[in-house]
């Protein structure tokens, strides 16, 4: 007797709905990980203060640009420690690294008759090749990193004087403009600054485009998704701030605007949180810096790792040295001195690891932005300089402590969140190259 089979296809069940965050208010917008937000959070109440306690002082487009300006540099170095920290490393030679390039493209220019650009090109070069010596000793003769860097703030201090008989050079006016210039009018008269007001409407809508780009990746996965009003009080809260700052630059004193060198700053924290985030390179560093034995046994190669991230925040020292001596307008023997310091407690504050493998560049941002309202709302005040530092230590203090609460009670980072959805959707990239 023969027997039939039934050929028809089984019902297939419709795919899930994404699951909807739920909770209260406060998980609703913020979500699991109230420690991403914390300094963000700092950072707002500490700027409301001192906007209380100075008389309204703080938020006006004069101080603004002062403060950006001023601290565009230390910024610049703080994208670089942020990779060397969370590869597991320190670097404590980059002001005297800093230091030695601006001497180097000081005197070039002005006692060696190069063009400017040319010098600029020479202390990038310069940088590059400071940060291949330094990282050589740390990945290939295996020196610690405290160490080699050491050794190098010596090195390079005592350079920067031999280059520079210990007196200060002038710089050209190009690179004054690229340290210390505006952005300048074009266009008709509105009243603001054109491409500031460009800027700005330019950055709301990145910001647009990402947090929904953002949702729909997560519909699309079906993973947990934030209730749609949530996203749209994050644009519209966002896209408030950046109108605000943009505001307040584009309506400052006559013949200025949204300074260069924070324009430089922007580029280079789109360019490297691109790169730590969204690239094979950077998920490599937050595997040796996590834990480099299981890193190596899944194919990355940690030298390689390690001699870039110290090649890299030389380079970036390299930069920030071009821009700090072109709004002082001139080298001199104390540049660079404890810009390490400032550096490092940057990234600390805004929330890396001290054992490593935990930190975001616009992580840094903030804590470096912390660090700098500090002391304009401080200065402001006519508060000391001994009464400042104690304030910046206590500051460190809390935020190194808040990181090992935080370790003791088990809570991940957000950036592992990250790596772990990144691997998870390309698990032959995160070892493909070494």
């Amino acid at each position: 007797m023969a027997t039939t089979v039934d050929t028809a296809p089984a019902p297939t069940d419709p795919l899930p709905e994404p699951e909807t965050r739920g909770g209260s208010l406060f998980h609703q917008l913020f979500g699991d990980n109230v420690r991403q937000f914390g300094m963000l959070g700092a950072l707002v109440v500490i700027v409301l203060f001192f906007q209380w306690w100075t008389g309204g002082t703080m938020l006006t487009s004069d101080n603004m640009m002062n403060l950006l300006n001023g601290n565009s540099y230390i910024l610049v170095l703080a994208i670089g420690m942020v990779m060397v920290i969370i590869a597991g490393h320190i670097d404590l030679s980059v002001g005297s690294v800093a230091a030695f390039v601006g001497i180097v493209v000081a005197k070039s220019i002005t006692n060696g008759g190069i063009p400017w650009w040319a010098g600029i090109l020479l202390g990038l070069a310069v940088g590059l090749l400071v940060g291949m010596w330094q990282g050589f000793w740390v990945a290939y003769v295996g020196i610690p990193a405290f160490i080699v860097t050491l050794a190098g703030m010596l090195i390079f201090r005592g350079a920067n004087q031999f280059v520079g008989n210990s007196n200060s050079i002038p710089v050209p006016e190009e690179l004054q403009t690229i340290g210390g210039g505006y952005l300048p009018e074009v266009g008709p008269d509105t009243g603001y600054n054109n491409l500031t007001v460009l800027l700005g409407l330019l950055a709301c809508a990145a910001v647009v485009l990402g947090l929904w780009r953002s949702r729909r990746t997560a519909v699309r996965m079906e993973s947990e998704v934030d209730p749609l009003w949530v996203t749209v009080v994050k644009m519209v809260a966002l896209c408030a701030v950046i109108l605000y700052i943009t505001y307040m630059f584009a309506t400052g004193r006559e013949g200025t605007s949204f300074p260069i060198p924070g324009l430089i700053l922007v580029v280079l924290v789109l360019v490297y949180g691109f790169i730590t985030s969204r690239t094979v390179l950077g998920r490599h560093v937050y595997a040796v810096g996590g834990n480099r034995q299981a890193a190596e046994l899944s194919g990355v190669k940690s030298r390689k790792i390690n001699f870039l991230v110290i090649m890299n925040m030389s380079l970036l020292a390299a930069v920030a040295a071009i821009m700090f001596i072109g709004r002082s307008t001139a080298s001199g023997p104390f540049d660079g001195t404890n810009w390490e310091l400032d550096a490092i407690a940057a990234v600390f504050i805004g929330g890396a690891a001290v054992s490593g493998g935990v930190g975001t560049v616009a992580g840094s941002m903030v804590g470096g932005l912390v660090m700098a309202v500090l002391n304009s709302g401080l200065q402001l005040k006519g508060i000391g300089a001994d009464a400042t530092y104690m304030t910046k230590g206590l500051v460190l203090l809390a935020a190194v402590a808040l990181d090992v609460w935080n370790k003791k009670q088990g809570r991940f980072s957000i950036i592992g969140a990250l790596i772990n959805r990144g691997s998870s959707r390309e698990p032959s990239t995160a070892t493909s190259n070494g």
